[in-house]
């Protein structure tokens, strides 16, 4: 977005609900407060930095300076579904008069709290327009529906990673309106220096534990499974017990459930056990230190898999909860945390690793970013956001030549004798084929295919049929689909090489399939025979204005020409190694060779595969097609497979 010149300050409305998106405000925060002469600030606080159970955390926000302008009660307690409705319902009837008073230009929202939902439908309904934290991020629970869900209200999005930003564009948003900043708290957190964090270790933890032998655990409820995020809390506090290290446990979220955790915990007595030290609430800047010194952080917090990688330090991430993120190599998923032993065999895998330092989620310069976002955001543009929607055909089911027109492809086989191409239609008919001697030197091949191409798409017209591309080549089809890879050039099978040292390919290489195997291949070798007056045995004759091929190498093979049959079976050993390499990489249930060779090729194969292969292949089932002309139809299934997918 390029930067547009404002006649007055843009009144920005940062709104935070909770010690977590405090932690990602903050930075914008003091930000903005550095630039009065380009913004103005108001602070609305709300959710659970109101509640003493939550530590009362709005007092950090005091503590750094900040005026608060507006505090709302919105919490309904339970910590249940019911409660978070409710809560989302309280803050939606308190908001609206806040807005009206505050009449700020734009709204900072973060994340994928129940309570953020609240602000960003408030803001959207009156017409403010909303800045969004962290969208595109996918994690594992409702959280993302609420996250997505603020992404589609909002008119401006600040994303911490690419794959985030991607995610965006795929939901249809704006680019322009996309700020690849990185996550803001890193901008803290990657200049974290306090050189004195042994007081605070010794503060939160005891006087007799040192840097990197204690663990912290931050453990929320899932709202789509509370009984077993319980049941998985109460397994995890067992582990701890187990494990006998120092350790320091935060309270989890007003999430639904939480009540029932607190419960367990009190009910396992970790508020008085020797080992553990239970704390509501530890301030920003203290818990960087104590997770940068840990020995490991354990839970399903997203501080564990996000900022905690700034560090290196080990994270047992349990659950589904986080499932989704995108993450370092110091994080060890357990994702069944069904037994205690499962979570303490993680434990000793990871207590006391040091890794390398991530960057996943910033480079510690994401404030500045967005902070240039914001000045170049232009007032007078209009307030209705537009979605930039894929390309979708027109309707045409009123156009009687489209509903007349047969959807096709175009097919090419380029055998040994004969180059052909067919019209082949959606069902599998081919509409009409066209038929030509293959010439001798690659350059003329190619033109005469372009050629035939070019006269089939012609007539195609007169036959109402209308191309959707030309397909060549065979193919493997995993999950009922062919796969086609990334310039659309999968399953070259002919080109698998299998001898170093083998014939000339068309090519380029050398010991491909084809070059042993293909009818060109045994073209070749039927015209060496013959003139070496080796090819014709009793029974045989080939007529003068008859070139030699495969078939009469076939046919050599058959009246007990020797050299033909070793002919034929070295090249269906070659096949047969190229299949054997295909069952080691893809593990197909069936293997279909189809043509007019696939006959007497498919004893050969067979053998090789009992020879070479794997047993866990072995028995692989490799049939012969009995479609009539399987290499035209699995050529233009290729065109009409792909075109015809709803793929964005």
């Amino acid at each position: 977005m390029e930067k547009k010149e404002n006649n007055r300050k843009l009144r920005v409305c940062v709104a935070t609900c909770n010690r977590a998106d405090y932690s990602k405000l903050a930075p914008i925060m003091f930000g903005i407060k550095m630039e009065p002469e380009f913004f103005e600030l108001d602070v609305v606080v709300l959710g659970s930095h109101l509640i003493d159970d939550y530590g009362n955390t709005y007092r950090m926000i005091e503590q750094d300076d900040f005026d608060i302008n507006t505090r709302l009660h919105t919490i309904v307690r339970g910590e249940d579904e019911a409660a978070m409705v409710e809560s989302v319902g309280l803050a939606l009837v308190k908001l609206p008069d806040v807005l009206n008073r505050l009449k700020p230009d734009i709204m900072i929202v973060h994340g994928d709290r129940f309570d953020a939902l609240a602000l960003a439908t408030s803001a959207a309904l009156m017409n403010i327009r909303i800045l969004h934290i962290e969208g595109g991020e996918v994690s594992g629970t409702i959280d993302d529906s609420i996250r997505h869900a603020i992404t589609k209200l909002a008119h401006y999005h600040v994303c911490c990673t690419r794959s985030a930003e991607q995610h965006l564009i795929s939901m249809c948003e704006d680019h322009d309106r996309i700020l690849l900043a990185g996550c803001p708290s890193y901008d803290k957190l990657l200049s974290a220096k306090n050189k004195d964090y042994m007081s605070i270790i010794r503060m939160w933890l005891g006087d007799d534990v040192k840097p990197k032998d204690y663990i912290v655990a931050l453990q929320h409820p899932v709202t789509t499974d509370i009984k077993h995020s319980i049941k998985m809390f109460e397994l995890t506090l067992d582990a701890l017990i187990s494990f006998n290290k120092r350790t320091l446990v935060l309270f989890p979220n007003i999430d639904a459930g939480s009540k029932e955790m607190v419960r367990v915990m009190r009910k396992k007595g970790i508020e008085h056990h020797p080992n553990f030290r239970a704390v509501k609430h530890v301030p920003f800047d203290q818990f960087i230190q104590l997770v940068a010194h840990a020995g490991c952080m354990i839970g399903n917090s997203s501080c564990g898999v996000r900022e905690v990688g700034a560090f290196g330090t080990p994270v047992i991430n349990l659950g589904t909860r986080q499932i989704g993120r995108e993450t370092g190599e110091n994080v060890l998923h357990v994702r069944d945390a069904d037994t205690q032993d499962k979570i303490l065999q993680a434990l000793h895998l990871q207590f006391g690793k040091q890794y390398p330092c991530s960057k996943i989620y910033g480079d510690g310069n994401a404030v500045p970013r967005i902070l240039k976002f914001l000045k170049s955001i232009d007032l007078q543009e209009p307030l209705q956001k537009k979605f930039c929607f894929p390309p979708v055909k027109d309707n045409i089911s009123q156009d009687i030549d489209h509903i007349l027109e047969t959807l096709s492809a175009l097919a090419v086989d380029l055998g040994g004798t004969n180059l052909r191409v067919a019209i082949v239609s959606m069902k599998g008919e081919i509409v009409k084929k066209y038929t030509q001697f293959n010439p001798k030197t690659y350059e003329e091949r190619i033109n005469l295919i372009l050629q035939m191409c070019v006269e089939a798409a012609a007539e195609a017209v007169k036959l109402n049929c209308r191309i959707l591309g030309v397909g060549i080549g065979g193919g493997i089809v995993h999950q009922h689909e062919l796969i086609h890879g990334s310039s659309f050039c999968a399953a070259e099978l002919g080109h698998i090489v299998v001898s170093l040292d083998g014939p000339d390919c068309s090519c380029g290489s050398h010991g491909c399939i084809e070059a042993y195997a293909s009818g060109m291949a045994l073209q070749r070798e039927a015209k060496k025979l013959h003139d070496e007056d080796q090819l014709l045995v009793e029974g045989m004759s080939v007529p003068k204005d008859e070139a030699v091929g495969a078939l009469h190498l076939i046919q050599a093979a058959k009246l007990g020409n020797a050299k033909a049959q070793s002919i034929l079976r070295t090249a269906g050993t070659a096949l047969g190694l190229g299949v054997v390499n295909i069952l080691h990489t893809m593990n197909p249930s069936l293997v279909i060779l189809s043509g007019v060779l696939a006959s007497h090729y498919i004893h050969t194969v067979k053998d090789v595969i009992r020879q070479q292969a794997l047993s866990s292949v072995q028995d692989v089932d490799v049939v012969v097609s009995d479609l009539v002309e399987p290499a035209l139809l699995g050529a233009a299934s290729m065109v009409l497979d792909y075109t015809t997918r709803r793929i964005y």
